[in-house]
């Protein structure tokens, strides 16, 4: 027979820590701790197979579950000497949740369950306290009413109030027996008007209906959220906990309180934490009452002038302490502990691993090695790696008051405040006269690329998490908020509106990358500080991981961060990105209208110098690591004038007629660009455009090989390939003009010619395709979009329908899909390899610095990931993370 219900208490379980996915987080601690022998209420655990059983058969709940839970209710009256619903002194038990991951305030709870009209005054009898007895009581139908029989709180909250009111009262804690009784006949009242059905008196009727309403809160919309957030399958359920109650608001001698093993905030070792005397667990939380600290310490840094249990129960804080220092011991990392003290007597009723702020994980990681606790490869895998995000960017000031406008996607990291613009145009020129701009777009394209470097920050209304907004924000290391569809952007009058506010240009804002909070006015901000725990953790890191991290930066100045944060060299260099600045687009979009191949080259010849500038400064910043360099990729169009003011402009910069300019651009339209006249192509029907990128490479690396005696390792890589033959092509174009340049300059120069793997075709035809490629990066950003079909401009308006629905687990452009793209992937790997043995092997998209991505990179063996500047120390900590998954299997 099954075993559905776990029993724990008085120094024995039927569980212990390790049976998490079974018992939830909450009940295998709770096993745990009576293991140990530490102050536990007698109580017993349902089952996640419970939760999942319940749901797989239409909330109908397996046939043996009743008689194992009358068993586990008859272990708690044997260990504390009451019964359940007995009138002279009957046993009360709390109801709770307990996922398999921490999912804090997601689900119900209940209290004080088996009080009635009749126990209610055996408790009275039984405390030698009338006024505790119908305080319980009151909170329970509260409780009940609200969880259970879905009266919406603020019912009960109203009729307290009231009573508060006309008695004169200000606290809860004024209010006495009499009080409570007037209190519950009108809760019990409005229960009868809301739902047609007295309050239950049942206590066994009420237990049952608590425990389904906890696994029916599984479902709740909020819990469904959170999974959703913290990618928590819906199928791992949540267990029931059911303990028999003890009471810290039962007189002056009794509390309740929460604490950390050690601060959360800032990873100190000290006990932090909060108490409330004569209170229940939930008191502490909702903000009823001022909590006071644990620690005289805690009490003197806050400026508090309430008494800190230190001082008021100074026996019990020094057991509690003792519980501290053994929690931490036995489970090697910072617990989160509740509490209770009934009449003098210490009660543990959880303990769970503690949130911590990204700096706090790194301190505790590496005092707890230095203090022989865990091993460099167990702190490593401590710390989560999306956190870092936290320490590399400007973060709001907590304490800082703010006027918060609307919220967006929180598309890139970081905090910034400036002047509102609404052209990449007003951005540059405003930033270069020494404004802080946030640029605010309806949506972003390639075109706006100047202003979105020269921004401090990006808004726009549209686009989600993967548009093109929210990846060269964070490929720049711009904090950028996406999608904030509440606001209203009009161009022409240059007014940003919201339902309640109307901002102008040159008006102040402020965004929150990390929140997607929009806020008016400057919001003061406090700068990244990368500590010595940060520097000793990410050494432990580079001593075990196995892939390299190379960055995605197209600027010098990208590549300075790069290095600074650790990069390995530079794993995607978009040579398009260094067009749309100043003179450069003007020969760009001159290069484009050329009629010819003659005045093609006569424009290229303009922008030749500067690429070459460009390659100069960036290997030099390399010094030798390699650098992967994609030839131009996007379509031609994407850098034409667009509209009549900017069509005019370019005609006159040029020289040509306006109407012949207005024509050339008509012509190079498409109407799916994406799947257009773009990457190789371009190459193939426009020789020379590759030519000069290759001359201006190979120009550079000479220069910088001799005039700066730097090593120098070019890596070219061709965009798009589908069809051997193409890289064939272009392969020996590449080789031509290389060897020119070298013969010219009297230099060997060590190359690389590859090719991004971006397409299925691709994929599946890898191994002829290494025939001349020497490298794969793999493109997963558009080998995601041509396997699924999807736009990632425009896939957010639905992808959360599908996530909700549990059509796909997660968002493919966040997280690489491993069973299609993966599978794609791992074809091309294995077939490029069979192919071409050496061959180097990397990934370029989004998806290098996406944590779960580097797990799969790792798996397949890739050698490389490549990420932006400000993922870099993400990347290197989860491809350790990924080095240490892989030995342990």
């Amino acid at each position: 027979m099954t075993k559905w219900v776990y029993s724990f208490g008085a120094g024995t379980a039927d569980g212990s820590a390790d049976m998490k996915n079974l018992l939830g987080g909450k009940g295998a601690n709770l096993a745990e701790m009576s293991s140990l022998g530490l102050p536990v209420p007698a109580g017993f655990t349902i089952t996640t197979e419970v939760c999942t059983a319940y749901y797989d058969n239409d909330r109908r709940y397996p046939d043996e579950l009743s008689g194992q839970l009358d068993e586990a209710l008859a272990k708690i009256e044997a260990q504390v000497g009451v019964k359940f619903g007995d009138a002279k002194d009957p046993l009360l038990v709390s109801v709770r949740s307990g996922a398999r991951a921490s999912m804090p305030g997601m689900m119900d709870t209940v209290l004080n369950l088996g009080l009635n009209d009749e126990t209610v005054r055996g408790l009275a009898t039984a405390s030698g306290d009338e006024r505790f007895a119908y305080d319980s009581y009151r909170r329970f139908i509260q409780m009940f009413g609200d969880v259970v029989l879905e009266v919406d709180h603020h019912h009960f909250e109203e009729i307290l109030e009231l009573h508060k009111e006309d008695r004169g009262y200000s606290m809860d804690t004024d209010l006495n027996a009499e009080d409570w009784r007037k209190v519950i006949e009108g809760f019990k009242a409005k229960i009868v008007e809301e739902t047609g059905e007295p309050f239950p008196q049942n206590p066994k009727d009420q237990l049952w209906a608590a425990v389904s309403a906890v696994f029916g809160s599984w479902m709740n919309q909020r819990a469904i959220t959170y999974r959703r957030l913290h990618a928590i399958p819906a199928s791992w359920g949540t267990a029931v906990n059911v303990q028999a109650m003890v009471f810290g608001n039962m007189g002056d001698d009794c509390a309740t309180g929460v604490a950390f093993t050690r601060d959360p905030s800032t990873g100190e070792n000290i006990f932090y934490g909060e108490y409330l005397v004569n209170a229940q667990g939930e008191d502490v939380v909702a903000g009823i009452r001022t909590p006071q600290h644990l620690t005289i310490q805690g009490k003197v840094a806050n400026g508090s002038d309430l008494p800190a249990m230190e001082e008021v129960m100074p026996e019990v804080f020094g057991q509690l302490n003792d519980v501290r220092l053994r929690l931490e011991k036995h489970y090697r990392d910072i617990q989160d502990v509740e509490f209770t003290v009934q009449r003098g007597t210490l009660y543990m009723l959880q303990t769970r691993a503690g949130k911590r702020t990204a700096p706090a994980a790194l301190k505790i990681a590496v005092d707890f090695v230095n203090e022989g606790l865990i091993t460099k490869e167990e702190a490593i895998s401590r710390v989560d790696p999306a956190s870092l995000d936290q320490l590399l960017h400007p973060t709001l000031d907590p304490d800082a008051p703010r006027h918060v406008l609307t919220r967006g996607l929180p598309a890139s990291p970081g905090a910034a405040s400036g002047k509102i613009v609404f052209s990449a145009d007003a951005a540059e020129k405003q930033a270069a006269a020494g404004d802080t701009v946030i640029l605010c777009r309806i949506e972003t394209s390639p075109d706006d690329i100047h202003g979105m470097h020269a921004a401090k920050g990006i808004l726009t209304t549209r686009g989600g998490m993967t548009s093109h907004a929210a990846v060269v924000a964070r490929g720049m290391g711009r904090a950028c908020v996406a999608g904030a569809g509440e606001l209203r952007i009009d161009y022409k009058t240059g007014v940003l509106r919201t339902r309640t506010d109307e901002l102008r240009e040159g008006d102040l804002i402020t965004i929150d990358g990390g929140s997607g909070e929009v806020m008016k006015g400057e919001v003061p901000t406090l700068q990244p500080e990368l500590s010595g725990d940060f520097g000793i953790l990410m050494g432990w890191a580079d001593s075990i991981r196995q892939m390299e991290v190379r960055a995605n930066a197209d600027t010098p100045t990208d590549c300075r961060t790069a290095r600074d944060f650790g990069a390995e060299g530079v794993g995607l260099c978009r040579t398009e990105h260094m067009f749309f600045e100043g003179e450069r687009i003007v020969a760009v979009r001159e290069m484009i209208m050329a009629d010819n191949e003659r005045e093609r080259r006569a424009a290229l010849a303009k922008i030749l110098p500067m690429q070459r500038q460009d390659f100069i400064e960036i290997f030099e910043i390399m010094d030798g690591l390699p650098v992967t360099i994609r030839l131009l990729d996007p379509p031609l169009h994407e850098f034409l004038p667009h509209g009549e003011a900017e069509l005019a402009e370019f005609a006159e910069a040029s020289n040509m007629p306006l109407d012949i300019v207005r024509s050339r651009a008509g012509k190079l339209n498409e109407n799916n660009p994406m799947l257009g006249h773009r990457g190789c192509r371009l190459g193939i029907s426009y020789p020379e455009i590759y030519e000069m990128q290759v001359r201006a490479i190979f120009e550079a690396a000479a220069h910088v090989s001799k005039e700066l005696d730097k090593s120098v390792e070019p890596e070219v890589m061709i965009p798009l390939i589908a069809v051997k033959r193409e890289i064939e092509i272009l392969k020996e174009l590449v080789d031509r003009v290389a060897q020119e340049v070298m013969d010219a300059e009297k230099t060997e120069i060590k190359y690389l010619v590859g090719t991004m793997i971006e397409l299925p075709r691709a994929a599946l035809r890898a191994s002829e395709i290494a025939e001349e490629a020497e490298f794969f990066s793999f493109g997963t950003n558009d080998l995601t979009q041509t396997t699924y079909g999807l736009s990632r401009d425009d896939a957010g308006s639905f992808l959360g329908t599908y996530e909700h629905r549990g059509i796909i687990e997660q968002d493919p452009f966040i997280s690489l899909d491993d069973e299609g793209v993966g599978e794609l992937v791992s074809i091309a790997t294995e077939r490029g390899q069979a192919q071409r043995p050496d061959i180097k092997l990397g990934i370029c998209g989004e998806h290098g610095g996406d944590p779960s991505s580097i797990h799969f990179c790792q798996k397949v063996g890739l050698d490389y990931v490549s990420c932006s500047p400000y993922r870099v120390p993400i990347a290197r900590l989860a491809a350790a993370q990924a080095a240490l998954t892989a030995k342990r299997q």
